[in-house]
C-alpha cells in the first residue's frame, strides 16, 4: 500500500514536471526575435536598432537570434500596425517607431486608426532627446529671426512624420515662413535633396541623428542651426548658441499646444512589443533593454557612431503616453491645428 502511494506521488510529480510549462527565463532558448523598424535603411531610428541588435540578446536568458528589418511608411505607421495584426504576439517580434506614430491617432486626422497606440507594450526609449530645425549654409536664412522674415523652402517626409509637423507648429506658432515640400523618404533623403539645392533645409530632426547622419556638415560649418525644440534645453546646443523654441512662442494656448507636440521626445526611440505579449516576456524585454543601455561595449559602440544614449524604461515611457492621450480637449485640438497642413 505504502509503496502504491509512493509511485503514484512519484507518476504525478513526473507528469506535473512534463505537462508544466517551461519557465518565462528558458522561453527565449533557441528562437529568433525580429526587430522591426520603422524607418528606412540608413536612417537614425535604424542605426539605433541595429546598434542595440548586436547586444541586446545577450541580456536575454537563452539569447536568441535577432535580425533586424525595415518597415517604412506613414511615419512608422505600418510598422506599427503590423506589429498590432500580424507579428507574432508571444514576445518573438518588437519595433522601434517614430515617435509621431505613438500621437499620430490623437493629433492627426489623417492619421490611420488600424492600431491602438495605448495598448502597445512599451519596452524602453534609447534617448529622451532635442530636435532641430537647420539649413544649408548656402540659404539666406542663417537663423530663426531671418526665418520670421525670409522664406525658405523645407523638405520633409510622409504625413505623421516629425519633419512635416515640425515645419507646420513652427510655421502657425512661431511665425517661420516656411513653405514644405514632402514626400521624402526619410531625413537622410532629406539630406541629399538639402546638398543638391533642391530645399533649403529641414525641421523635426532628432539632434542625435543629425550628428549621426551629417558630422561632416558641424565640422565643416556648412549648416545654421536655427532653433532646438525640446521641453528643456540641450547643453550641447545651448553652447552652441541655438535658441529654444520657446523664445519665438508667445500666445500662451500655443505654447500649452506645442508642448503637447513636442512631449513626444520624451520617448524619442521608442521600442515595442505587440499589445498580447505576455506579462512574463514584457518583463523580460524591458529588463534587457535596460540592461543595454548600461552596457559598456554597446555605449562604446554608441559613441562611436554618435548616438545619444538617455534612457527611460518602458514602464515610465507607457505612463507618459497614457498622460498624452489624457490631454484637455482644447489643447489636443490646438496642437492638431499647429500641424495640420
Amino acid at each position: 500500500m505504502g509503496r502504491t502511494i509512493v509511485f503514484r506521488a512519484l507518476a504525478v510529480a513526473a507528469f506535473a514536471a512534463v505537462a508544466a510549462p517551461a519557465p518565462a527565463a528558458d522561453f527565449y532558448a533557441g528562437k529568433t526575435i525580429e526587430f522591426v523598424v520603422g524607418g528606412d535603411t540608413g536612417g537614425g531610428y535604424d542605426s539605433y536598432a541595429r546598434t542595440i541588435a548586436k547586444f541586446l540578446p545577450n541580456h536575454i536568458p537563452g539569447h536568441p537570434a535577432i535580425v533586424v528589418k525595415n518597415m517604412p511608411g506613414a511615419g512608422s505607421g505600418k510598422a506599427a500596425t503590423y506589429l498590432s495584426t500580424t507579428a507574432p504576439q508571444d514576445g518573438t517580434s518588437i519595433a522601434a517607431l517614430f515617435p509621431g506614430a505613438v500621437v499620430g491617432l490623437l493629433l492627426d486626422e489623417k492619421f490611420k486608426k488600424t492600431f491602438d497606440p495605448t495598448k502597445l507594450q512599451y519596452l524602453a526609449t534609447a534617448d529622451s532627446g532635442t530636435r532641430v530645425c537647420a539649413t544649408y549654409i548656402t540659404s539666406k536664412v542663417k537663423s530663426f529671426a531671418d526665418a520670421q522674415k525670409e522664406k525658405a523652402v523645407m523638405g520633409a517626409s510622409a504625413a505623421g512624420g516629425s519633419t512635416r509637423d515640425y515645419v507646420n507648429m513652427l510655421r502657425k506658432a512661431a511665425g517661420a515662413q516656411f513653405s514644405l515640400v514632402a514626400g521624402y523618404q526619410g531625413t537622410r533623403e532629406i539630406g541629399l535633396a538639402v546638398e543638391r539645392g533642391e530645399v533649403d533645409g529641414l525641421c523635426g530632426w532628432d539632434w542625435s541623428s543629425f550628428k549621426t547622419q551629417k558630422s561632416d556638415w558641424l565640422k565643416d560649418k556648412k549648416v545654421n542651426i536655427l532653433v532646438q525644440v525640446a521641453l528643456e534645453p540641450e547643453p550641447e546646443l545651448t553652447k552652441l548658441g541655438v535658441p529654444p523654441v520657446w523664445q519665438f512662442v508667445k500666445n500662451a494656448d500655443d505654447k500649452k499646444a506645442v508642448e503637447l507636440i513636442i512631449s513626444q521626445q520624451v520617448f524619442g526611440r521608442p521600442y515595442v512589443a505587440p499589445p498580447a505579449t505576455p506579462a512574463a516576456q514584457v518583463k523580460i524585454l524591458r529588463d534587457a533593454f535596460m540592461a543595454t543601455m548600461q552596457d559598456k561595449d554597446f555605449l562604446a559602440d554608441a559613441e562611436k557612431a554618435k548616438l545619444d544614449v538617455n534612457p527611460l524604461d518602458g514602464d515610465k515611457v507607457q505612463q507618459v503616453v497614457e498622460k498624452v492621450y489624457a490631454s484637455p480637449p482644447a489643447i489636443v485640438k490646438r496642437a492638431k491645428e499647429l500641424i495640420a497642413d
